[in-house]
């Protein structure tokens, strides 16, 4: 089968390559999946270069989303079909993916393409994590959104608008601008247009925000928490435009939080966290208020050139390798 893999660390482009390997068969407690779909996230961009907080371990698969088909069982495995739909947390860019039982989650045909599915996983989950578990949204708040044409982005805004939240999204770009408008969002800024965008947020927010989504850091995160209202929730969600240093007066004088967002390691110590969140994510995929954004999905042999367009931030929306494409 064919597998995309790196041995040494650098820019996706540059370290990722197409190979042949044997085919997996599965075994005890395991299933064999032919995979339909694949979603990226900007963490496997870091992983390939050596730079997220997970060390990278070789040989390298990027790919953190997984769609596919199951297409046999090991032994031991019952209440699962062959034939059956279904995305899940892990697998990667390869052919074939031999996962364990309880790590696959049927998903509503009539509601997701399997491209949509493999959007799932890990940005709605992280998402859903942030604003119910750590920010306690709530009906009637504002949440700014920064990064909010990503697939983390997009993901934010759906579950935002499904919570009853008032979402403001910072963009770069007509293109990005247009995308978050046609997902719902009333209340949109430009960032390329408007560099000090801090008092644009203030009017449109009636002078803070009650949530910020900062998936961006760096600069970013000054501008974020001086849009922050009293009693405010920022959560730090990723660090695409590098670490920024919190001054902790700031947070003080006005009365908000900064609150870490670390959803991997909150599935380690809530082993039915995923679950709940993937069912109560079909749930909303089943009511139309969930369907992902996807940039126009690639080719499997172009998934190294998709990510170092992912790296490169020419990509918008979520990035999904398309099987059949």
């Amino acid at each position: 089968m064919r597998i995309w893999q790196s041995h040494e660390l650098g820019n996706p482009i540059d370290v990722l390559a197409l190979e042949e390997v044997d085919s997996p068969e599965p075994g005890p407690g395991e299933i064999l999946v032919e995979t339909t779909a694949v979603g990226l996230t900007f963490p496997d961009v870091l992983t390939c270069r050596g730079e997220y907080q997970v060390p990278t371990r070789f040989p390298n698969t990027p790919g953190g989303e997984t769609a596919g088909v199951v297409t046999a069982l090991g032994e031991g495995v019952d209440g699962v079909e062959i034939g059956t739909a279904v995305t899940m947390l892990g697998g990667g860019l390869r052919e074939y993916n031999v996962v364990p039982a309880g790590s696959l989650f049927a998903y509503p045909t009539e509601a997701l393409t399997a491209a949509e599915a493999a959007a799932i996983p890990v940005n709605y989950c992280t998402t859903w994590f942030a604003l119910h578990n750590r920010a306690r949204i709530q009906p009637g708040e504002t949440i700014l959104i920064t990064g909010a044409a990503g697939g983390t982005g997009t993901a934010c805004i759906q579950l935002a608008l499904a919570a009853g939240a008032i979402p403001i999204a910072v963009v770069g770009g007509g293109e990005k601008a247009d995308l978050v408008r046609s997902l719902g969002v009333d209340h949109v800024v430009d960032h390329l247009a408007h560099p000090d965008w801090v008092d644009e947020v203030r009017d449109m927010s009636g002078g803070g925000v009650d949530v910020a989504f900062d998936a961006v850091g760096g600069d970013a995160f000054h501008k974020v928490r001086r849009c922050m209202a009293w009693n405010g929730r920022l959560l730090i969600i990723g660090f695409v435009g590098g670490i920024a240093q919190a001054p902790t007066n700031h947070a003080l004088l006005k009365n908000y939080s900064i609150v870490g967002v670390h959803w991997g390691a909150s599935l380690m110590r809530d082993p039915t966290g995923l679950q709940n969140q993937m069912k109560a994510i079909f749930d909303l995929a089943g009511q139309g208020k969930v369907k992902p954004a996807l940039y126009p999905p690639v080719a499997f042999d172009q998934a190294a050139q998709a990510l170092q367009d992912m790296a490169d931030r020419k990509v918008y929306g979520k990035l999904v390798v398309d099987m059949s494409v």
